[in-house]
């Protein structure tokens, strides 16, 4: 614990008291201190220096190379593949490819399946022959795997695209779920927006099954090329899986009887779904998978290329590509400028760069620019709430995130702005908003309110990813610490948040990380909202939190842990390559706990310290943020920078808003 300049114990208030502890330090933490300095100073001119004209920052968001291999597939199947997109795609899916010629989804990750098969397919169109060494070694590692057969229902519909695969072999998805009643069980508003804004545009697909004439064979991805298609036995029916199975047969079958009028009635108004959803940058939610099948539907539906709708899709696909300068081109799956523009502001703030500095000030009128100021599908469930969010892209204003929303909100509040008025009435939006979005178990999803449904998980065709959005320990902790700062930590709703993130503690101590990895980042994210909502250092789930994080520290005084802990739970919760973003998320915790004096914090900052780069930013090649855990993995490339500044900087100054709470304990544990 630290001793505050009044004698109690408790947080760090800001900037002055952390000056005068530099008089007492020991000669070793001085020197700590004075290397966090140094690494601050160069942190931030290294970020400063990033920012856009405009106000915002925006690091490449890395994935892996599906993206690259479906964006190959779609203009294949549109007739515009060109070359020099082909060679520059196909430079680097080469260069992702590991020795044993698999291709993974994170950096030092496993082979995986479908991943492999998709790179493959997209360096077959690029010319590369099946008898080069490296698709040699890629085509025996897939049949060992069990082949095409084996791989997941999303990369069999890319194949079925061209007639590598049989559409009747595919799970049925009928373009007659757009008229599900929101009441009823699987319809459009009980999958999570990404899931529902693919899925849509899938059911025209799956109903109109189109075949391209394939360039060429791949029997060579078969285990067995005169059986390419083993047929799946059926589980039990009295199992859920073997239900859902029986129900997709069924539907198979409906396909042959349903009305032919229906039929194009469901797709054309599963078209208006798709159309009145498109952005004004002529994306689609602002990510590319939903972007890709909307093309695709929309084009089976008689949209030429040249239609405004279609033209603006593809342009704005354009858009997720980065160049690189070797000639390669690899494809975002998102862009994130609200998400690092809100968490830069942060990070410099907390860092010590004034509040009224201009480039903060930019930074904060970009961002009012981008509040979404009207409804989209949220409102489904929410309609007579009033709209006020962000969202974590340039352009998606359908889809307002309740986690942008809460770290936009405390953005704002540390930037002294020329316009207070203006500042004080987004915020005050940004909060209703998050207030009215939550969850009837008194936490926070990410985009819709109550979306956990058990029965999307189950579809056959839903065999990757998560595809509905329930609430997580995230989410609700950076929510709950933005209301704690707008001084509401003890209204009940707050209180309700707070009862569900101390129910949600694992036995180690840990939190589960939904958004980022894993069980750092979780407790990363829990310790300083409980801290900020008036919880001492010493209430007994922050020292377990404390004890599991000390527990799992690296040797060279770094946290890392590998996204295998989403899986392998035991053998990998909290351990992991030391990564500066996730040795930030430790120390950001164990700081709001009180620990600036820990053995624990003093490694960590000398970690971070020695691993900065000259020119004031870390190396991070591990993927810490996940779209959906274990299945699909994120490198911020902007991670790397604002996480280690925000940590440094607290070191150095002390904890932000420490008096502003709004709430006692007692307060809490009365609710």
């Amino acid at each position: 614990m630290t001793a505050t300049t009044d004698g109690s114990t408790g947080a760090l208030p800001p900037r002055a008291a952390a000056a005068s502890d530099t008089d007492t330090e020991t000669p070793v933490a001085a020197g700590v201190h004075e290397a966090a300095e140094r690494a601050v100073r160069r942190a931030t001119d290294f970020l400063l220096a990033k920012q856009d004209a405009q106000g915002w920052w925006k690091g490449d968001l890395e994935t892996n190379v599906t993206m690259d291999a479906e964006d190959l597939l779609l203009r294949q199947f549109l007739g515009i593949r060109d070359e020099k997109t082909t060679q520059a795609a196909a430079l680097f899916i080469r260069g992702e490819q590991r020795e044993d010629g698999t291709w993974g989804t994170f950096y030092g990750a496993p082979g995986e399946l479908s991943a492999t098969v998709e790179a493959y397919v997209a360096l077959r169109l690029a010319g590369d022959a099946p008898d080069a060494p490296h698709m040699a070694k890629a085509s025996a590692w897939i049949r060992a795997q069990g082949g095409i057969a084996a791989s997941r229902v999303f990369t069999r519909i890319w194949l079925a695209l061209f007639g590598w695969w049989k559409w009747e072999d595919l799970p049925e998805l009928p373009p007659e779920l757009i008229y599900f009643p929101k009441w009823f069980p699987l319809n459009i508003y009980d999958f999570g927006c990404w899931a529902r804004q693919t899925i849509v545009p899938l059911t025209i697909v799956s109903a109109k099954r189109p075949v391209r004439p394939a360039p060429f064979p791949l029997e060579e991805l078969h285990t067995d090329p005169a059986h390419p298609n083993p047929p799946k036995p059926l589980a039990p029916a009295v199992s859920w899986e073997g239900a859902f199975q029986r129900l997709d047969k069924a539907l198979h079958q409906l396909r042959k009887v349903a009305p032919r009028r229906l039929r194009r009635a469901a797709m054309n108004s599963a078209a208006r779904w798709i159309i009145e959803r498109q952005e004004n940058d002529g994306c689609w939610g602002g990510i590319q998978p939903p972007a890709v099948y909307s093309v695709i539907a929309l084009h089976l539906l008689g949209y030429d290329l040249e239609h405004p709708v279609m033209r603006e899709g593809l342009a704005s696909l354009d858009r997720f590509a980065v160049w690189r300068e070797d000639g390669a081109r690899m494809i975002e799956a998102c862009q994130s400028p609200v998400w690092d523009t809100c968490l830069a502001t942060i990070a410099l703030v907390d860092a010590g760069v004034p509040a009224d500095h201009p480039q903060l000030v930019r930074a904060a009128d970009w961002m009012l620019g981008e509040e979404i100021v009207r409804p989209g599908d949220w409102a489904v469930k929410r309609p007579q709430l009033p709209p006020g969010g962000w969202a974590f892209e340039f352009h998606n204003d359908n889809y307002p995130d309740i986690d942008d929303t809460a770290e936009v909100v405390l953005a704002l509040r540390r930037v002294r702005h020329p316009d207070p008025e203006r500042v004080e009435r987004a915020i005050g939006r940004g909060v209703r908003w998050n207030l009215g979005m939550q969850s009837r178990n008194g936490a926070w999803g990410a985009f819709d309110v109550d979306n956990t449904s058990p029965f999307p998980n189950r579809l056959p065709f839903c065999d990757f990813g998560e595809v509905i959005d329930p609430p997580s320990a995230d989410v609700t902790a950076h929510v709950v610490e933005m209301l704690a700062v707008e001084g509401l930590a003890h209204d009940p709703r707050t209180r309700r948040g707070i009862q569900w993130l101390l129910a949600e503690q694992e036995p180690d101590g840990s939190w589960f990380g939904r958004w980022g990895v894993n069980y750092v980042y979780g407790t990363g994210s829990v310790v300083p909202a409980l801290v900020a909502a008036g919880f001492p250092g010493s209430h007994p789930a922050i020292r377990r939190a404390v004890t599991w994080l000390e527990s799992v520290q690296n040797d060279d005084g770094g946290w890392g842990e590998d996204l295998r802990s989403y899986r392998y739970v035991k053998e990998w919760s909290g351990k992991g390559a030391s990564t500066a973003s996730q040795t930030a998320w430790a120390l950001m915790a164990l700081l709001a706990a009180g620990e600036r004096d820990s053995k624990a914090v003093e490694r960590g900052i000398e970690w971070l310290a020695a691993t900065q780069r000259a020119d004031g930013s870390w190396d991070e090649p591990y993927f810490t943020g996940t779209g959906f855990p274990w299945d699909f993995s994120i490198n911020y490339h902007l991670y790397r920078q604002v996480f280690p500044l925000t940590a440094l900087g607290r070191y150095v100054h002390g904890e932000p808003f420490a008096d502003r709470s709004g709430a006692t304990l007692a307060e809490v544990k009365g609710s």
